[in-house]
C-alpha cells in the first residue's frame, strides 16, 4: 500500500509541474533542423541524458563515416529489472505483481 501510496503521489506532483509549465511553453519552432546525414569524427563517445525512467545512455565508435562502426543503448529499464530478485526476495508471490507495477519498466524496452 505505501508504493500505491507513494505513486499517487508522484501523479500528484507531476501534475502540480505541468500546471505551473504549461503557460511558460514559448512560442515558436518545437524541432531543431539537423542535416539527413551526421558525419561523425572518429573516436569513441558515451552520453548519458536524465530520461522519464532513468539514465538512458548511447555509446557510440566511429571509424569517421556517416554510419557508426558500433552503436549501443543503456536504458535505465534494463537495470530496474536487475532489481527485482533483490527487491522481491523473502516476500510473496502475489506482491510480485505490485513491485513490478511500481518499478514501471518496459519489457519491449529490456529486450532491445
Amino acid at each position: 500500500m505505501a508504493r500505491f501510496k507513494a505513486r499517487i503521489e508522484e501523479i500528484r506532483q507531476s501534475i502540480r509541474i505541468l500546471e505551473q509549465l504549461v503557460d511558460k511553453i514559448p512560442e515558436g519552432e518545437i524541432c531543431a533542423k539537423v542535416p539527413k546525414i551526421v558525419k561523425l569524427p572518429a573516436g569513441h563517445w558515451f552520453q548519458q541524458v536524465e530520461a522519464s525512467r532513468g539514465a538512458f545512455g548511447v555509446y557510440i565508435e566511429s571509424t569517421g563515416g556517416t554510419s557508426p562502426m558500433r552503436l549501443k543503448f543503456n536504458s535505465p529499464c534494463f537495470n530496474l529489472a536487475g532489481v527485482v530478485d533483490h527487491i522481491t526476495r523473502g516476500g510473496k508471490i502475489a506482491d510480485l505483481i505490485t513491485i513490478g507495477g511500481t518499478l514501471d519498466y518496459v519489457v519491449p524496452d529490456i529486450d532491445r
